[in-house]
């Protein structure tokens, strides 16, 4: 939503003063020229970036469109999971757990916590490094050396999609100046015409310079940025997984594993002490 509201202000504040001025917006419609710079724009975004980083693309801009899906609330329940986790597998030992972590879509437990049990990513993120565990594998070290380059992995495949679109932005400037110089190339053609007729004609050529650089800076590079930041802030979901299981890993009680994955959290979203504490007392026991 905030995006569209950015996008709004743009046009608004573009062609409102265009037309304060005096301007006439009939002269801005050149649809050819916006077919070159955007067709061409399309063109090189998919010849520059591999099939798995298109496919993303859409998904890309509607989370950019929504923002960030984790709120506090996310955090409040998934805080409260780990500490269940946590807790039986100090009481009762990994085991215990072992036919939620081999099948978590069915698990009763992960169901109780709704918002976790549908995020897929998280799941299998928690599962994954619950089986190693089970496994064997406590060696806090080597287990956060493996977390941190699979969320290094994940950070570059979602931030590849924010450079492309940023890529694109980037050339959308060249190409308004090809739409005007192919213009004033149509103008040369009638150079013998009136000078009412020539400007028209030059004014539409210029006008290709214009939707480049207006495309670019106000509408594509924000949304870039946008995908970017937008795949940042929902990253501190799984690091505060990871930074709870390294404090368990690390012989930290429940509460105190928590307590570490809470504070990684960025404040905006992050609960407080009073409201993880509440919300771990109203769990069903």
């Amino acid at each position: 939503m905030k995006v569209i509201v950015g996008f709004i202000i743009v046009i608004a504040c573009t062609l409102g003063g265009y037309v304060a001025m005096g301007g006439h917006l009939a002269v801005l419609w050149q649809p050819f020229e916006v077919v070159i710079i955007v067709g061409a724009a399309i063109g090189a975004f998919v010849t520059a970036n591999t099939k798995s980083v298109l496919k993303k693309v859409m998904p890309g801009v509607k989370a950019a469109m929504k923002g960030p899906k984790y709120k506090k609330t996310h955090y409040v329940e998934l805080l409260s999971l780990l500490f269940v986790v946590f807790k039986t597998i100090r009481s009762k030992g990994i085991l215990k757990l072992e036919a939620d972590i081999e099948n978590p879509h069915d698990s009763e437990l992960f169901q109780k916590f709704p918002l976790f049990h549908h995020d897929h990513h998280a799941v299998d993120f928690l599962c994954d490094y619950l089986r190693m565990v089970s496994l064997g594998s406590e060696n806090a070290s080597l287990m956060e050396d493996l977390m941190n380059r699979e969320l290094e992995v994940h950070h570059q495949e979602q931030h590849n999609v924010a450079h492309a679109v940023q890529g694109m932005a980037d050339g959308m400037p060249a190409l308004g100046i090809v739409a005007a110089v192919l213009g004033v190339i149509k103008t040369m053609g009638s150079i013998t015409e009136p000078p009412e007729v020539l400007g028209k004609l030059i004014g539409g050529a210029l006008v290709g310079t214009f939707l480049g650089v207006w495309v670019s800076y106000g509408y594509c590079a924000p949304l870039a940025s946008m995908i970017g930041s937008t795949y940042s802030e929902d990253g501190a979901y799984l690091e505060c997984i990871k930074a709870g299981l390294l404090a368990h890993l690390q012989g930290g009680a429940p509460a105190i594993s928590i307590e570490f994955a809470r504070k990684i959290l960025p404040s905006h979203v992050r609960p407080s002490f009073a409201e993880v504490e509440q919300a771990i007392d109203q769990l069903p026991k």
